[in-house]
């Protein structure tokens, strides 16, 4: 799709009455400035991104105006201290181990299978009948037993390290705040 650089309409006012070309634009008149943010990925211009670019320099050709291509500086935040979010907790799929801050903590292997099914699935909710289908693998036992593992598990690993939520009248789901780390061959 042709992009023209102005409208009949437009074209018709600055050509003017008699007038074969375009008009040149006095430096007494005033003039359109336009600013675009455009994302870049990478180092690259997307083509929609180029298109529109080419696009405005007709535009500006045609009334013989300025385009100035500027990079923007989005200002650099600095990091914030990781304090508040706990300490690293690794799960060690090969040896079915967990590591919290470097010191190996005991589970069983059911605290383990669940720990390990929410860190795979981060940010998704899980009904308890979920988790008793897909960690236990049976609903045959009352629900409450995931509620029972979720607080030994919780227990275990202190209240410095908010691992669970609850989502009330849902179920649970890994924290936002957590940091799991799974390794599967260590």
């Amino acid at each position: 799709m042709p992009a023209s650089a102005l409208s009949p309409r437009l074209a018709r006012h600055a050509t003017g009455p008699g007038r074969g070309s375009t008009a040149v634009r006095r430096p007494s008149e005033p003039a359109l400035t336009v600013t675009v943010a455009i994302p870049l990925t990478g180092d690259s211009i997307s083509p929609q991104a180029h298109k529109l670019i080419e696009a405005v320099r007709e535009l500006v050709e045609v009334s013989q105006g300025t385009v100035q291509l500027e990079p923007a500086v989005a200002p650099v935040a600095e990091p914030e201290p990781d304090v508040a979010a706990g300490p690293e907790v690794r799960l060690l799929t090969g040896t079915r181990q967990v590591i919290v801050d470097g010191e190996p903590l005991p589970l069983t292997r059911l605290e383990f299978d669940l720990l390990l099914f929410l860190a795979e699935r981060p940010r998704r909710v899980f009904t308890r009948a979920q988790l008793l289908t897909g960690v236990w693998g049976y609903d045959h036992t009352g629900e409450r037993t995931v509620d029972v593992h979720v607080r030994r598990l919780r227990l275990k690993l202190g209240g410095a390290v908010p691992l669970i939520t609850t989502v009330y009248g849902v179920g649970y789901r890994l924290s936002d705040d957590a940091h799991v780390l799974i390794k599967p061959n260590e």
